[in-house]
């Protein structure tokens, strides 16, 4: 357990950006996992932004809402060790809440420039990312400014969609950016995978991705789904995003356009904590949209994703857990 500066409020009282204080998950300042609120990222290793954005969205609006609820939802998990890593992810990893991304929403072209500067700005000063959206179309000026930090990475996409429609450009849409970026050389589509699919759309193409869709995820392990992520990624560096529609509408109801036979929250998880061999250099959690969400299942999916993630980039830098005694 690290100084926290006092009792409650670690979202401000904090001074140590490692470690773990307690305080009661009804009250106090809301930062994502009590970290600190803050801009300077001396020493931080991985910024915790939100870009509360929705105007992208083709069904059910509200994801602008999403960073907010993320963060709220994620305080009853902010102490540690965490299961079933059974260590503090934050004993070995500094993390800072940097805030939200602004941007003038009457102002929608200028949105996805506004997003890449912001995401610039953290990159630049030696941090890496963890963004809460926000819809899906986030994903792609983030993956710009990655890309200029770190030249074309594989993607790693859990969804319910491919986000590849046909679409001539010069529109803001969320199901249609990854193509984009595949064009412009954003993302290696020979080293991207994306996983829960159950969808298709006329005219879209494979782009050479890998496809793991949602029937193949069903009938595999999850250790056999990480293997396949992993060799389709290779050594190379990659870019997680992770579209909450990709849970079944069971385990995640507060979202834009829900799929019925989507993954389980316990599969997902059970994926991502054995994807320990990909050099994961950014990642975003999207469309938790809560106006249509059912007591915080959604919201809380996604913190729990956030937090494996953490943990997944302590378990990289080393940080083991104890197994409990007798």
């Amino acid at each position: 357990m690290s100084d926290t500066g006092g009792p409650g409020d670690q979202a401000f009282r904090r001074t140590d950006l490692r470690g773990t204080g307690i305080e009661p998950s009804y009250a106090g300042a809301l930062s994502f996992m009590r970290r600190k609120y803050t801009r300077d990222l001396d020493g931080v290793d991985i910024a915790v932004s939100g870009i509360p954005f929705d105007l992208a969205v083709t069904n059910r609006p509200g994801t602008r809402l999403g960073p907010q609820a993320v963060r709220a939802a994620s305080v009853q998990h902010a102490w540690g060790p965490v299961w079933p890593w059974m260590f503090d992810p934050f004993d070995t990893l500094a993390v800072a809440d940097y805030g939200d991304c602004w941007f003038d929403h009457g102002t929608p072209g200028a949105i996805g420039d506004a997003i890449e500067r912001h995401a610039r700005a953290i990159l630049d000063a030696g941090a890496e990312m963890l963004t809460i959206g926000g819809d899906h179309y986030v994903t792609y000026p983030l993956l710009r400014a990655h890309a200029q930090a770190h030249g074309p990475l594989a993607l790693i996409q859990f969804d319910a969609h491919r986000d590849v429609e046909p679409d001539e450009g010069g529109r803001i849409d969320h199901g249609t950016m990854f193509g984009h970026a595949v064009r412009e050389g954003v993302i290696d589509p020979q080293r991207s995978v994306q996983i829960g699919i159950r969808t298709t759309y006329r005219g879209e193409r494979r782009y050479g991705m890998t496809i793991l869709y949602a029937d193949r995820v069903h009938e595999a392990s999850a250790e056999e789904v990480a293997r396949e992520i992993a060799r389709a990624v290779g050594g190379g560096k990659a870019y997680l995003t992770f579209d909450i529609d990709c849970l079944d509408p069971a385990f995640a109801p507060g979202t834009g356009t829900p799929v019925p036979g989507g993954l389980s929250t316990h599969q997902a998880l059970s994926i991502l904590r054995r994807m320990t061999e990909i050099d994961i250099v950014g990642a975003d959690i999207v469309e938790v949209s809560p106006p249509f969400d059912t007591s915080e299942i959604t919201a809380n999916a996604a913190a729990m994703i956030a937090l494996d993630y953490l943990c997944l980039k302590a378990w990289r830098k080393g940080a083991r857990g104890q197994p409990i005694e007798d």
